[in-house]
């Protein structure tokens, strides 16, 4: 008995091949001296069908079970004797091969009557080609088992032929079957489709359909018809020159992908195929028999655009009926819209990924004798920006602005409007104005637009209300510390911090930007004396729950505030960070931004 152990990852199947190839082959090539019993039972047919059951199992274990698997291989064999006269009776062996997952709960997938659209084909196959099969539960592993048999002396003995250096199975050549590689019987693939194909297109379907990676695409699909369609395949994709790329590659045998997509490469499409099943010429590296192969193309078209090509190729002659060409044109339209989709998706996600980029700065600027840090946990899975937003930008040589502001909502719309603000902060202040008339300015354009969206949707329309932070810090060179002016709108106020622990409110509240356009702000003046932080938050931070409480009840953060003094900027902004996922079980439903402002203490006067 044997057994190998797999990841559950798209490797699994190719490695499974590889072992049961590998063990049956060398067995049947050992010396009968040490082959043991049975071994001359071992043929093309055998090992084929072993491979190809296997991969098919390992893949459903992948898909359905996602744990890690193991392969077990064990002979069962009836030892050639002489009968009652005299004569010797062929070898009889039974190969065991069991396929077992660490997910018992989950049925297993594909029954034999796949015609009622149940996704899966491997136990169709099973079922079709083993002499016995089945599932055993047991508390912790699921196992799928089936059993082949073989006689000494039946079509397809590969003994006489095997040497001991060989490491792969090479099919015997029937020159009256050519059609039929590998032990297949004639019609195969057309019966195959008769049968199984809505089954297996159920699978694709499934399969492709939650794909947003076009490499994944292809490869999923180039793994679905090999060898259940071909021997091989290729998929090539369109390129926005027109040209075409060489996506994908597979081969049922793992060895010959590699020079396959060399040979492929060198002469790439030069036309888009428009007719299902135009004959490809047969590339030298796909291997076949001495009848040589077949190569079909077909297109990959979605909504009117070309996607690439498929192609694919069987050793011999390829028999395509019209429901196999029918069923593969049904997989090529479903390959084709999958690539369409999964191409769509990283044009919108490269688009706003750019977009959203834009609205953050690259880097804090560097302020003399403070140091800086910022963290930005934007709300939405795929988002790099969300409706927080800051900056720290420079204004001469002495000052340095700071902000950090929360837009209402966390739609596009809201992060559309978090560059306009960001961007016209910057403006006002390079004109000169101040920390109070950059947010009167700001709130009057805020409501400008809000009257403007009012007018041209209705009451419908959502007007953008807008919480911000504002400050300047000036620096005298030669001076430790900072003077900080700062004002709030309808934000959390920043808190100060001293040297002996003492936490208070640097600001007090002060009304939304967005909703009076004559509200007039207030901004507050202190200085920032080496040593000494400030900590600005939204309301991420603050309004973060567990149950009905948040945890700035009670001066909650105040107390998260002291429990980090004697932390870096860097340090404290993270222990703020932690200190907010840790309050609540469930995760973060906003968006979380900490910027910490901190005097550094003069290195003569630092403690040893």
């Amino acid at each position: 008995m044997s057994r190998k152990g797999l990841p559950a990852n798209q490797l699994a199947a190719a490695g499974a091949r590889k072992f049961v190839r590998a063990l049956l082959t060398e067995r049947a090539a050992a010396p009968p001296a040490t082959a043991g019993p049975g071994a001359a039972a071992i043929n093309a047919e055998l090992i084929h069908d072993a491979v190809l059951l296997t991969s098919e199992l390992v893949t459903n274990a992948v898909m359905y079970a996602g744990t890690e698997i193991d392969v077990t291989c064990r002979l069962e064999h009836d030892q050639a004797s002489p009968d009652g006269d005299g004569e010797r009776r062929p070898a009889k062996l039974g190969l065991v091969m069991e396929v077992s997952d660490r997910h018992p709960a989950r049925r297993v997938r594909g029954g034999v009557d796949a015609r009622t659209g149940e996704p899966g084909y491997g136990l169709q196959l099973v079922s079709a080609l083993a002499e016995s099969w089945g599932v055993t539960y047991r508390k912790s592993v699921k196992t799928v088992w089936f059993r082949l048999e073989s006689t000494e002396g039946e079509p397809g003995t590969v003994a006489s032929t095997f040497r001991p250096e060989a490491r792969a199975v090479e099919p015997p050549v029937r020159p009256a079957q050519p059609a039929a590689p590998r032990g297949r019987p004639h019609g195969y693939a057309a019966e195959w489709a008769d049968r199984g194909g809505p089954s297996f297109l159920a699978e694709t379907s499934e399969l492709l359909a939650g794909q947003l990676d076009q490499d994944m695409v292809t490869a999923l699909a180039a793994q679905l018809l090999v060898p259940r369609l071909a021997d091989w395949c290729a998929i090539w994709l369109t390129t926005e020159g027109g040209s075409m790329q060489l996506s994908r590659v597979w081969h049922v045998d793992e060895r010959r992908i590699a020079p396959l997509r060399a040979d492929l490469e060198l002469d790439p499409p030069s036309d888009l195929i428009r007719t299902a099943g135009t004959p490809w010429p047969w590339p030298e590296c796909a291997g076949a028999t001495s009848s040589g192969g077949s190569a079909l193309a077909f297109p990959l078209v979605a909504r009117d655009t070309d996607q690439g090509m498929l192609l694919l190729g069987r050793a011999g002659h390829l028999q395509m009926t019209d429901t196999v060409v029918r069923m593969v044109e049904d997989v090529a339209r479903r390959v084709a819209q999958a690539v369409y989709t999964a191409r769509q998706y990283t044009r919108q996600t490269t688009i706003s990924l750019a977009l959203q980029r834009r609205q953050l700065p690259a880097t804090l600027a560097s302020i003399p004798g403070v140091d800086t840090a910022i963290v930005y946990e934007p709300h939405g899975e795929g988002q790099t920006v969300g409706g927080d937003f800051y900056d720290v930008f420079p204004m001469g040589d002495r000052r340095w602005c700071f902000l950090l502001g929360d837009v209402q909502g966390k739609d596009p719309e809201a992060m559309s409007v978090t560059g306009l603000a960001r961007h016209l902060v910057r403006l006002l202040a390079r004109e000169g104005h101040g920390v109070e008339s950059v947010l009167g300015r700001l709130n009057l354009a805020m409501a400008e637009e809000s009257a403007e969206a009012v007018e041209l949707g209705g009451e419908q329309a959502s007007s953008r209300f807008l919480s911000l932070l504002y400050g300047e810090l000036e620096v005298d060179p030669g001076v430790p510390g900072a003077r900080c002016t700062v004002a709030t709108a309808g934000h959390p106020p920043p808190l100060h911090m001293f040297v002996d622990g003492t936490v208070e409110a640097a600001s007090e509240p002060q009304m939304l930007l967005g909703i009076d356009e004559g509200t007039e702000f207030q901004a507050s003046s202190f200085a920032l004396a080496p040593g000494e932080t400030l900590l600005c938050v939204t309301d991420g931070v603050t309004e973060r729950r567990c149950g009905n409480w948040q945890l700035d009840d009670n001066d909650g953060l105040i107390e998260v505030v002291r429990d980090g003094m004697g932390l870096g900027a860097k340090a404290l902004a993270e222990h703020v960070r932690r200190a907010a996922h840790d309050f609540g079980t469930g995760p973060v439903e906003d968006d979380l931004s900490v910027l910490v402002l901190q005097a550094v203490t003069p290195v003569a006067d630092r403690r040893p």
